[in-house]
């Protein structure tokens, strides 16, 4: 908590490394104690800082009987979180049950309100053709594809797109579907500036957030498989940053 919030990287709160902000999420303290996540970091107060990993918020310390359930798993890893984050602060915090899975909610709607931004400005087309004839001729750098989507149509959509092109599969098809108007969408290509950089940054955040240590170590073009499920809310800093 007594570092200050300036420079590229920031500290992990549980794993104590230092990373890009772009790869963490940033917590405030509100006035009752209660952990508040700011997915834009605008909002006021000394920041604390985790990693965006599905690692390190089911961290173990190793020195305690492994769980037997599921659901003991959760509530340990809970706890852990909450002692760490009380540790920061200086003292208790409230954190919301199944944190997780509420960020990953957040992400999804930040997402979502990204890319319907880049669609309303004519920075985001959908599509097979029209996507791949937007990759020959535009220098887009990122592309979103329906994490329900045919693996190898996937594939055959990124042949010769070159190995610059940044891809993520946060949202399933149905998703991508509404926010274009249609029914279904696989592929989804963003034309560079601010709101591609926020894109890329939120859907990296949110691929993290689902890995596991399974799946550890896998490609920008492996991650965040996981569909979007659940309607669960949580008080989150969603206002728009100056990067989209």
């Amino acid at each position: 908590m007594d570092e200050p919030e300036s420079g590229p990287l920031r500290r992990c709160v549980v794993s104590r490394e230092r990373l890009p902000k772009e790869r963490m999420i940033r917590f405030v303290i509100g006035p009752e104690r209660q952990l508040v996540p700011d997915l834009a970091a605008r909002l006021p107060g000394r920041g604390i800082w985790l990693s965006a990993s599905g690692d390190v918020l089911e961290f173990s310390s190793g020195d305690e009987a492994r769980p037997r359930t599921e659901k003991s798993a959760a509530g340990l890893a809970d706890r852990r979180l909450a002692r760490a984050f009380s540790r920061a602060a200086r003292g208790p915090v409230l954190v919301p049950p199944d944190l997780s899975s509420l960020l990953q909610t957040a992400l999804v709607r930040r997402i979502t309100e990204l890319l319907g931004l880049a669609r309303r400005a004519g920075q985001a087309v959908a599509g097979f053709e029209k996507g791949r004839e937007y990759l020959r001729t535009t220098p887009s750098r990122l592309v979103l594809q329906a994490s329900d989507g045919s693996v190898s149509e996937r594939a055959r959509f990124l042949t010769g797109a070159g190995a610059d092109v940044k891809v993520f599969d946060p949202l399933p098809g149905d998703v991508l579907g509404r926010i274009f108007g249609r029914d279904y969408v696989v592929h989804v290509a963003v034309a560079p500036g601010k709101l591609a950089e926020s894109l890329a940054m939120e859907a990296g955040r949110l691929a993290g957030l689902r890995t596991s240590s399974e799946r550890a170590g896998g490609s920008a073009r492996a991650m965040g498989s996981a569909r979007a499920t659940g309607r669960d809310t949580v008080t989150v800093n969603t206002v728009l940053d100056a990067n989209g």
